[in-house]
Parts: C-alpha cells; structure tokens; sequence
C-alpha cells in the first residue's frame, strides 16, 4: 500500500509538472507563431520604421504602428485611472463597512457585470457614454466632438474592468486575518485608521496583482473599444478626439488583408505586438507583485 501511494503521488506530480509546462509551451507557441507569419514584414521593412511611425496607408506600403500603440496606451491608461480608485473603494466598502447579506447581493452582482458580452458593453456606449461625452464636451470644456472618443472608449473600458479588480480585491481583503484589524483598534486607532495602515498595506501586493490583471484586461479589449473610439489614426492626448487600438485595427481590416501585399504580415505583426505588450505589462506587474510583498 505504501509502494502503491508513492507511485501514486509521483505520477500526480508529473502530470502537474506537464500541465504547467504545457500552459508555456502553449503561451510560447502563440508568440513564436506570430512572429513567424510577421516575417514577410520584417524582412521588409525596419523595425525602427514600424514601430515608430504613424504612417498607416496599406496600399503604399507604408505600415507605421506608432498611432494604434499609443491609442491603445492612452485608453488603457484613462481606463485604469477611472476604474482603480472606485474599484479599491467599492472593495473595502463591502469588505469592512457592509453587512453580509449586502455583500453577498454586490457580489452577485459583480459576477453578473463580468459576465455581460463586450459587444452589450459597446451598445450601451453607443447609446449612452457617446452622447453624454459629446455633450460633455460641447458644454463643459467648449470643444467639437463627435462623442465617439478617447474619452468614450476609456470610460466603457473601465465599466467593462470593475467587476475584475473589485473580485480580486475583495477576496484579497478577506483573506487578511482579523487579529490585525483587532490589534489595530485595540492601540486607539479608528476603524478608518486601521483600514489604511494596516489592512490596505497588507493587501498592497494582492491590489497590484488584481490592477495588473486588469491592465491585461483592459489593453486586449477589441469590441465594445472599437464600437466607440472612433477609430481614427492620430495621435491626441485630448479626451475628446477619435483615437485608434491595436485591438480594433486588427479586427477592423482582417478581412481585407489578403487584397494587398504584405497586409496579412502587418496585421499579425499588430497581433505580435500586442501580444508582447501584454506579456511585458504582465511580468512587471508580477515583479512589482513579488517585491512589494517581499518588503511587507
């Protein structure tokens, strides 16, 4: 019997060890591929000139990525400055403030917003976020828009990561153990005390990671983005312009890339790209993650 266990145990650990293998092997085949069919660019044209040009026309063999990048950039980023603090602040309201019928009710309905197709997402901001920012930005700031925006984009986005971030968040939060709220309040500090300077700062390592994978979220959108950004390619730091994602690039003209040379290239070289950014956002996001907690 002891025999049979430990065989039993060896082949558990082995199938685990191929299983997470396999998930590198897979993430590694799915860039190696990419940058495979990106070749016939590559071979082309510079590097240099392709990722820092904005000189996107197909049909003169002009393909410069730098717009559809910083578009991508810019929406992640106006998204994640809109939807962190309310995430953070949704999270310890239900975590410390809220009672557990409460809770359990924004739980549910937090899963049921993660769970709502992107392509509703974009509907609604098609409907309502675009008009509104329009509106926005004629009375507000005196400035001619279409409504379909950096601004709109960003804001659709950050509807589309709260139930992620304010998930992880929360779960985060409650792993923390009452004692230290306990011991915090037991030495006269305030319930909000506590809260900030020792559950926040103990959960500083799991909020990178849920922001972290919230970027990941967020910087791979493609529908409801591409419903509202105007898609547009030019670079504008303003709120109010048309911008352009790498997401919405690729989903915008694949159906048209056969029709010139060295489109479908370009177009898995924007794949390739995006694909890199991701996983660099990603490591960052983990080393942060380790040496944060490591300090903690």
């Amino acid at each position: 019997m002891e025999k049979l266990r430990l065989f039993k145990n060896r082949i558990g650990t082995l199938l685990m060890k191929t299983l997470s293998f396999t998930v590198l092997l897979l993430l590694f085949a799915m860039g190696t591929g990419l940058f495979l069919r990106s070749q016939a660019l590559l071979a082309d044209k510079p590097i240099s000139d392709l990722l820092f040009s904005s000189a996107w026309r197909p049909s003169a063999g002009e393909y410069g990525y730098l717009t559809f990048i910083f578009g991508t950039l810019m929406v992640t980023l106006y998204a994640l400055l809109i939807a962190v603090p309310f995430s953070i602040c949704a999270a310890v309201y239900l975590s410390e403030y809220a009672k557990k019928r409460t809770r359990d009710f924004f739980k549910s309905v937090i899963d049921i917003l993660a769970s709502i197709p992107s392509v509703i997402f974009g509907l609604w901001g098609v409907l309502i976020i675009v008009p509104m920012v329009k509106e926005i930005g004629s009375v507000l700031f005196g400035a001619s828009s279409t409504g379909y925006s950096l601004l709109s984009a960003a804001l659709v986005l950050a509807v589309m990561i709260l139930p992620f971030i304010i998930h992880i968040v929360l779960e985060v939060l409650q792993t923390i153990s009452v004692s230290l709220r306990e011991a915090a309040l037991a030495m006269g500090a305030t319930s909000w005390q506590a809260i900030k300077h020792v559950v926040l700062r103990k959960a500083l390592p799991g909020i990178i990671a849920a922001c972290g994978l919230g970027l990941a979220r967020a910087f791979g959108e493609t529908m409801a983005v591409m419903m509202v950004a105007g898609n547009i390619a030019q670079i504008s730091i303003s709120p109010f312009e048309p911008t352009y994602t790498l997401p919405a690039l690729i989903a915008n003209n694949y159906g048209e890339m056969f029709s010139i040379p060295l489109y479908d290239s370009a177009l898995m070289f924007a794949a390739f790209i995006l694909f890199a950014i991701i996983l660099l956002f990603n490591i960052i996001s983990w080393i942060v993650f380790y040496r944060v907690k490591r300090r903690l």
